[in-house]
């Protein structure tokens, strides 16, 4: 049986990593390699790190405690568009099961140590979903000067 966040939040969270999903499906191993200069990271990094971010939250849905330390084992995936959309991919399903299995209880009453200071599960889930769109912000620029076509859906929740 479902829980209320699958259940009723699920859904956008879905319609929000479909926008990292339509973005990576404009690109190339050769975009993974761009960089804007200054301090900024390879489009590559960018990707990698979003999922980084999104392995600590999956994590933290499972031991209610936010460790933002995870490195991807391989740097290299930074440099694949495929195998960084292969990731995501595993990613989305292992979040999906991991927020199948909180029981309502553990949503209704756990709290998720962020260190030092703790959010209900519900918000957690919350503040994921804002890192997606804050990547989304990030990119939509990389996006901007390597010319890619910004779809009306990326338009309308990006900007």
């Amino acid at each position: 049986m479902s829980n209320s966040i699958v259940q009723n939040q699920f859904g956008v969270l879905k319609q929000t990593t479909a926008l990292r999903d339509e973005m990576m499906s404009l690109l190339s191993d050769a975009d993974m390699a761009f960089h804007p200069g200054g301090d900024s990271l390879t489009l590559g990094a960018l990707c990698r790190e979003n999922g980084e971010i999104q392995h600590a939250y999956i994590q933290s849905f499972k031991t209610f405690k936010l460790d933002l330390s995870y490195r991807h084992p391989d740097p290299t995936i930074a440099t694949s568009a495929a195998r960084l959309k292969a990731w995501f991919a595993e990613l989305d399903a292992e979040l999906l099961k991991t927020l199948e299995a909180l029981s309502e209880e553990d949503i209704q009453n756990k709290q998720v140590d962020r260190g030092g200071w703790s959010f209900p599960v519900t918000i957690q889930f919350h503040v994921y979903r804002e890192a997606l769109l804050i990547f989304g912000g990030k990119a939509s620029i990389y996006l901007q000067v390597l010319q890619k076509p910004l779809s009306q859906h990326w338009q309308e929740w990006i900007g």
